[in-house]
């Protein structure tokens, strides 16, 4: 079989890129405004990420900012002044969604999908934080929200409208390196979570119960996690290392670096799911290794995607056969291999690929990974980290740690949400929310 695209299918590509083609089979959304009319935007957790998010759409009239933490979110609040301030999203939608057009959700992974399926409901179109949520059973219901609601939707993977990434997609469409049916993408950096114990692999949850910072609601901020005391091990920044609120260092990188893969080779759902690593009931694992296996797309065969995070490499970077780069995503293909990072790629082995000529380029440069949403919100047109594309990917992602924490190779049923004859996966898959928060 082929692996190289037709021309309609690299017009389709191209299209998608220019903003004119819906993608996977989602319906063109309504526009909501002439070209020429600026957005009413709210922004919900607008501090850190979130802010720079919030910066990234001030181009359109920021009419509301909502913030748990009133120093957190100080900054973004003092740059926009216009904007009324909420603490709780819930009120803040009540009260203004007459008055609001979208809404840009940049608080911890454990509420991006009760702030966006609310919105949602209410008509909102929503650009939101990777990854897209904390469960696969919300990023289904976030994917399928959007759809139903045919509301333009983006996920803040925003190395995507990056050129290198567009290029090495290019490649591997064109069929540079032949036939890819293997991927390994792995993250050098080791664990940034909270200290390491001295006689253990992963932390436990602390017990101490230092007082609540000024200005932080600490009920709001756990949203729809269990209630536990607050601890600085949590927030402003190490919630990205426990169960409760995220998915370690894997579910903080995984839709960047394997965006690419997904984006180049057509991936959607895997079949199959296996990880090892460190287990504990309350710390994100500090290393992961998994594989995932996907089906065949159309004329494409069936690729393995392999992923590292938190030290281990592929053989091939241990032995030292390919550039020594901290995290990459190398494709490994039946006539060469193309390895690349956020900024550049390589066509490997490089004598081989000496008089190379590459293709012309048929996906157009970014307007920008912000403006690409706003300006679709006023167009209905399309957007090329549309929630129907980035839900698969974080539904990929959480996978990998479903599969870890049962100890369990998964036998996945992408159409029922199941893991075939694994029922533990369950709880991991969807999990418990407090009362008074729903989706």
């Amino acid at each position: 079989m082929s692996t190289l695209v037709s021309r309609r299918d690299m017009l389709r590509t191209a299209a998608v890129a220019a903003g004119v083609w819906t993608t996977h089979g989602l319906l063109a959304a309504e526009p909501s405004k002439s070209p020429n009319e600026k957005l009413n935007i709210a922004g919900i957790g607008i501090g850190g990420r979130g802010g720079d998010d919030v910066n990234g759409v001030a181009s359109e009239n920021l009419v509301a900012l909502c913030d748990v933490d009133e120093q957190r979110g100080g900054p973004t609040f003092q740059r926009y002044p216009q904007a009324k301030r909420y603490k709780d999203f819930r009120k803040m939608l009540d009260e203004m969604h007459a008055q609001i057009d979208a809404v840009v959700i940049g608080t911890p992974d454990h509420t991006h999908a009760p702030a966006g399926v609310m919105a949602m409901k209410l008509g909102k179109h929503c650009y939101c934080e990777k990854p897209l949520t904390h469960s696969v059973y919300e990023a289904r219901v976030m994917a399928e929200t959007a759809r139903d609601k045919k509301l333009v939707t983006q996920m803040g993977t925003q190395i995507h409208a990056g050129d290198n990434y567009r290029r090495v997609v290019e490649l591997v469409q064109t069929g540079a390196v032949g036939t890819v049916r293997e991927v390994h993408v792995w993250l050098g950096a080791n664990f940034g979570g909270p200290p390491k114990p001295a006689d253990m692999s992963q932390p436990d949850a602390p017990k101490d119960e230092p007082p609540v910072p000024p200005g932080l609601d600490w009920d709001l901020w756990l949203g729809p996690a269990a209630y536990r005391p607050y601890n600085s091990a949590y927030a402003p920044f190490h919630w990205r290392y426990w169960w409760s609120f995220a998915n370690g260092q894997l579910g903080d990188f995984f839709c960047h670096y394997c965006d690419l893969a997904f984006w180049a080779l057509n991936l959607r759902h895997p079949t199959s799911v296996e990880a090892q690593g460190p287990v504990h009931p309350e710390s994100a694992a500090r290393w992961t290794i998994a594989k995932q296996e996907f089906p065949a797309r159309g004329d494409l065969p069936p690729v393995t995607l392999n992923w590292y995070n938190g030290g281990p490499y592929p053989e091939l970077v241990k032995e030292k056969q390919i550039p020594q780069w901290g995290s990459a995503v190398l494709f490994i293909g039946s006539s060469g291999m193309l390895i690349a990072d956020y900024g550049r790629h390589q066509l490997l082995p490089e004598a081989r690929f000496k008089d190379f000529q590459r293709p012309e380029p048929f996906i157009p440069n970014s307007i920008g990974h912000h403006r690409e949403w706003t300006e679709a919100c006023k167009t209905g047109g399309p957007t090329t980290c549309n929630f129907d594309y980035s839900g698969a990917l974080t539904e990929a992602a959480l996978l990998c740690n479903v599969a870890l924490r049962t100890g369990k190779k998964l036998n996945w049923d992408a159409e029922k949400l199941q893991a075939i004859g694994c029922p533990e996966a369950g709880a991991f898959i969807r999990r418990e929310y407090r009362p008074g928060w729903q989706l």
